[in-house]
């Protein structure tokens, strides 16, 4: 699958290098073309350029790994070549103190898919440190990390299903976009509990044989 990358942090770096291993050919694009060079060699990338460039290369997929604050304006920018593609936004909008950027309004997702309408925007990736994603496989007691997908999309749902597996973690149908906010708040709650009051916050969640139906 071709893989283009808009961003060069850390979280494009976990990604990108995980889905290089596993086969896909990725294309590091940004801003600063000097740094999207110098992930592209460490990750082993097919190429690297600007943030177009990798948003025209990937049409299996384009990661959004940019600062929400970045992430709407960049993406606007290439609505025309964003068109029919699928854009997996793995960001979490969060200010001072862990706290929600989004609270009240659209989802970080959301503002993507206003951003550029003609893209198929999928929420994943959200929930932990690049570090995380760094791992090979990302698995904790014997059992593989779980990733919640949010779309509307079937078919761009099933591309990151895959590209989920191909890191070797199980994906979860989590809704469509409109619950993308829910996700996103589940990330501002966990990662302030584990940053910021040194919890183990997968203590909260019983086992599913544990849990009533009903």
């Amino acid at each position: 699958m071709r893989v283009g990358i808009l961003g060069t942090g850390d979280m494009a770096a976990a990604l990108g290098g995980q889905w290089v291993r596993a086969g896909h050919e990725v294309f590091v694009g940004g801003r600063d073309e000097g740094r999207a060079a110098v992930l592209a060699r460490r990750i082993g990338a097919a190429g690297h350029g600007t943030s177009r460039a990798a948003a025209e290369f990937g049409d299996g997929a384009v990661l959004c790994a940019l600062p929400y604050e970045a992430g709407a304006e960049v993406v606007g920018g290439l609505e025309a070549a964003l068109r029919g593609r699928v854009l997996v936004d793995c960001g979490n909008p969060l200010g001072e103190g862990f706290a929600l950027l989004t609270e009240g309004g659209p989802s970080a997702a959301e503002r993507l898919a206003a951003a550029a309408p003609g893209a198929r925007v999928v929420k994943a990736f959200n929930l932990c440190h690049e570090s995380v994603w760094r791992l090979a496989p990302p698995v904790f007691g014997g059992r593989p990390l779980a990733v919640p997908v949010c779309g509307d999309d079937e078919e761009a749902l099933a591309v990151v299903r895959e590209l989920v597996r191909d890191i070797g973690c199980v994906p979860y149908d989590a809704g469509g976009l409109g619950r993308a906010g829910l996700v996103e708040a589940t990330a501002a709650l966990l990662i302030g509990l584990w940053v910021g009051a040194g919890v183990d916050a997968q203590a909260m969640v019983p086992p599913v044989g544990q849990v009533a139906q009903g």
